[in-house]
């Protein structure tokens, strides 16, 4: 799987899982811990290198605080 098509499912999946905390009112940071961790899950069951996982996870932190402001996770 190359890198870009790597890139969109991390966010789109670190987008639908910091929209789930909708009923406890999450802060930017919790959602991107959420976007964080989903990210780097991704990459790390897709059998990438550390460094992907570092970058996934990097990806799913922007993704998850940014959702708020782009009101894909209202």
């Amino acid at each position: 799987m190359s890198k870009i098509t790597f890139a969109a499912p991390a966010a789109l999946l670190a987008l639908a899982v910091a929209g789930c905390t909708q009923n406890i009112n999450p802060t930017d940071v919790d959602r991107a811990a959420i976007g964080a961790a989903a990210g780097a899950t991704i990459a790390h069951v897709a059998g990438k290198d550390e460094s992907d996982v570092y970058k996934g996870a990097a990806i799913g932190a922007a993704a998850g605080a940014l959702c708020n402001d782009a009101r894909v996770c209202q």
